[in-house]
């Protein structure tokens, strides 16, 4: 049985259309981060770093498996069932080029970037300077990798094009666009268009209180 812990999040989106392509079924717990869920003694004793998506993997035998981190859910998911990620090997380190890229340049870039410009508009306009441009730097570098193959990491469609999805389906928060990125745009649209994808899109946002 999966359990999966998120909110209307970059990182918990990936984890929701990985499971949606994947047809693995699973219990879907909303955590409120913009009520501060995520820093409850409960959720904390899941996730010491306080942090959504949480995946908890319970057999019908043995004790729960608790894992945190976007990428080493996807990574997970994907060898469970054999699929999302290639077996043969360069094929493989390709994915995860991607994935690397994603967790230590993409995102970051772009989650910094839209704190600084949301909250620290007087205050720090060097970082907010500094953000903003490796935000639209690092989506130059993946217009380029696009610019000759339909999916980030090869011919098919894997995990690392999930997690790229993320935080580029929440490109409003650092002010990002495809104006000058157009392989991004055209490759976004086609996994936006995935049945899975809008399903995983639709869960998580269901998650958000309508006041």
């Amino acid at each position: 049985m999966l359990d999966v812990y998120a909110f209307a999040t970059p990182n918990s989106v990936k984890v929701l259309v990985a499971l949606e392509e994947l047809g693995l079924p699973y219990t879907l717990h909303g955590i409120n981060v913009r009520k501060g869920e995520q820093k409850t003694p409960e959720f904390v004793s899941l996730n010491p770093n306080g942090r959504v998506p949480v995946l908890v993997d319970t057999p019908e035998e043995g004790d729960p498996f608790v894992l945190t981190e976007s990428a080493a859910i996807l990574v997970y998911l994907a060898e469970k069932t054999g699929r999302l990620l290639p077996a043969e090997s360069a094929a493989r380190a390709r994915v995860f080029e991607q994935l690397f890229f994603h967790a230590s340049g993409l995102s970051p870039a772009f989650g910094q970037s839209g704190f600084f410009q949301r909250f620290a508009t007087e205050r720090q306009p060097l970082a907010i300077e500094r953000f903003a441009s490796e935000a639209t730097r690092t989506l130059s570098v993946l217009d380029g990798v696009l610019a000759d193959r339909p999916f980030v990491a090869g011919e098919d469609f894997t995990i690392a094009d999930i997690a790229h999805f993320g935080w580029l389906w929440r490109r409003g928060f650092p002010n990002v666009t495809f104006d000058e990125t157009p392989h991004v745009a055209r490759w976004y649209e086609a996994v936006e268009a995935r049945p899975a994808v809008q399903r995983g899109i639709a869960r998580v946002e269901a998650l958000v209180p309508q006041d």
